[in-house]
């Protein structure tokens, strides 16, 4: 796990800018403490921070650069079979390192640019091949690392993080009608390849990018698990496919429990985080847990203790419960905001960005339980989805979001982009083939297209603020495509993520899988006042919110004048939602 950076002329001519790709990579220090190094030759130069996880030695520092084979990599993450893939590639090459960022060379030089189908694990990848003159930008199958990109100058740049990109200079920093579209649309969630800036793009999950001099970027998306009923399942009852999905989540946890350090795991009290314990200690490992509670307001709990502790007393972890005052809310808020990549105004950004930081004073390694909703159908608007017509899809999805006259009463007319990108980006995924229900298209639409923006992008950008790598088995390629060709009825049966509750309840106390669902509660941020309500005040009604002129001025009155009395249809306060857009802009230096 690490921050990568670099710059690829790709108009032929020149040298890269070494001194953005230092700068850029200066600015990741917090994604990789452990070290720094940069790389450069002909049109390209490299940069990379390192967070040490596996192989510890200096042999396992990037750049890493393999003369005999003209390649050289920057390597952000973590493939889980690269001991696999060392013993299989041992019979052709000879290993000088234990990383897996070797075997990420050698099984490119074997395999070409399928060498990525070979890889399991989360990834953002830059391999130079000095020997084909060509640039490689990867990334994993389901957006787990993120890779963003800029053009500037004829020089395409890339990074672990969006601000990074931005200490590189340069960059086109004003907004994208057609990202800030969606992250009003969809509660702060701007798909790739988009992001709120016009000028600063994503590299899409499970896509291959190829730069080559005087040609345009060539995409290559190599993974896409297919949301039908097939064959091989034909006549599996009920239990064969809890047996089989408890099967896949014992290795998904297996995998990730891959390192030199120790793997703890981010214990919120619900079934997900409970049952990555109950497994761990299936195989023999009492892990660190860490869990984090807040103070209770206005009759909403502030912790899911009771849960957490549960599950520590029945399987003896090594437990850290951290409790917030809510006087520790406002600073922590103005930390969250800094580290966030692209701006994030679901609530519970601020908690992982707490425990985050209790993580990093006891292991640097931990699994998390993000991404169960989305691939087991575990939210609210799920249950309408599972028994809707094919066609019904779309206005499923409508209902948990804001749609476009939505947003003609939120911006000013010359920020309201044109036509409804948001619905029709949204109607493309749902139509698309492979999809054999509602529930199918719904869920497929989540994990493959909104998911990599909202909890994984949460929890990678927090836990990286402290150099902390987190890992999530819920998304291991194999659960994804084996679930996805899960009968939508087991998904969603017993108000949703019904094969998992069935699972949960052979390994965890039963209050723990019985219980209603929680979204990680920080009241102080759903219930708006003192510190917390100035931090958005103070954006909103600042020179730099009015200068930019996005929001229309009766729209923000009103979000003043009744702080709390507007909710977004997942139940966010929206005034919080754009406030958080505002102290992005305003402490990234945007405009």
């Amino acid at each position: 796990m690490c921050g990568i950076a670099g710059e690829v002329v790709v108009d032929g001519s020149g040298s890269p800018d070494v001194g953005a790709v230092e700068r850029m990579t200066a600015a990741m220090r917090s994604r990789g403490p452990d070290g720094v190094g940069h790389w450069s030759a002909g049109r390209v130069a490299l940069g990379h921070r390192r967070l040490s996880v596996i192989d510890l030695s200096d042999n396992g520092a990037q750049p890493m650069v393999d003369d005999e084979l003209g390649l050289a990599v920057a390597f952000n993450g973590c493939v889980y079979n690269y001991e696999d893939l060392r013993a299989e590639l041992s019979d052709q090459y000879r290993f000088t390192s234990t990383s897996d960022t070797e075997v990420v060379l050698k099984a490119y030089d074997r395999w070409g640019e399928r060498f990525v189908d070979h890889l399991v694990g989360m990834f953002a990848i830059a391999l130079v091949d000095r020997r084909r003159d060509r640039v490689l930008l990867v990334r994993d199958r389901l957006g787990i690392k993120p890779l963003y990109v800029a053009e500037v100058r004829g020089r395409t740049r890339f990074a672990s993080t969006l601000p990074a990109l931005l200490a590189g200079g340069g960059v086109d920093t004003e907004l994208d009608p057609v990202g800030l579209h969606h992250y009003l649309t969809w509660h702060s969630i701007v798909p790739a390849p988009r992001t709120i800036l016009r000028g600063v793009r994503k590299l899409p999950p499970a896509t291959v990018r190829v730069l080559e001099p005087g040609r345009e970027p060539r995409d290559h998306v190599y993974w896409q698990p297919s949301y039908t009923r097939r064959p091989e399942h034909e006549g599996w009852t009920g239990q064969d496919w809890r047996d089989a999905v408890r099967e896949a989540l014992r290795t998904a946890v297996r995998r990730r429990t891959v390192s030199d350090v120790e793997v703890g795991v981010l214990l919120s009290g619900g079934l997900d985080s409970s049952l990555l314990v109950a497994l761990l200690a299936e195989q023999g490992h009492r892990p660190s847990t860490f869990s984090i509670g807040f103070t209770d307001r206005d009759g909403v709990d502030g912790d899911e203790f009771a849960y957490s502790d549960a599950v520590v007393h029945k399987f003896g972890t090594d437990h850290h419960q951290l409790r917030i005052g809510d006087e520790e809310i406002a600073p922590a808020v103005r930390r969250a905001v800094g580290a966030m990549s692209e701006p994030m105004g679901t609530h519970d950004v601020t908690a992982f960005h707490l425990v985050c930081r209790e993580v990093s004073r006891h292991v640097k390694v931990v699994q998390s339980g993000q991404g169960a909703d989305e691939v087991f159908a575990g939210y609210r608007y799920h249950q309408p989805a599972a028994g809707a017509a094919r066609h019904r899809a779309a206005a499923v999805l409508r209902e948990a979001f804001h749609d476009h006259d939505d947003l003609a009463h939120i911006l000013q007319p010359d920020w309201l982009a044109a036509g409804d990108p948001s619905g029709e980006l949204l109607a493309r995924h749902l139509d698309a083939p492979g999809a054999d229900t509602a529930l199918d298209a719904v869920l497929r639409t989540d994990t493959h297209l909104l998911m990599p923006d909202d909890p994984v992008k949460r929890v990678d950008n927090m836990a990286m603020a402290w150099g902390v790598e987190a890992r999530v088995p819920f998304l291991d390629q194999d659960l994804v495509e084996l679930v996805a060709a899960c009968p939508p009825g087991l998904k969603a049966d017993q108000g949703g993520k019904g094969v998992l509750k069935d699972i949960g309840r052979e390994l965890l106390p039963v209050e723990v899988v019985d219980r209603p669902k929680g979204y990680f509660p920080v009241p102080a941020l759903t219930r708006l006042d003192g510190a917390v309500l100035d931090l958005a005040v103070d954006a909103l009604r600042s020179p730099a919110a009015r200068r930019r002129g996005v929001l229309r001025p009766d729209y923000v009155d009103s979000l003043l004048a009744g702080p709390n009395d507007h909710v977004t249809k997942v139940g966010g306060n929206e005034l919080w939602h754009v406030g958080v857009l505002e102290m992005w802009l305003q402490q990234h230096g945007i405009g």
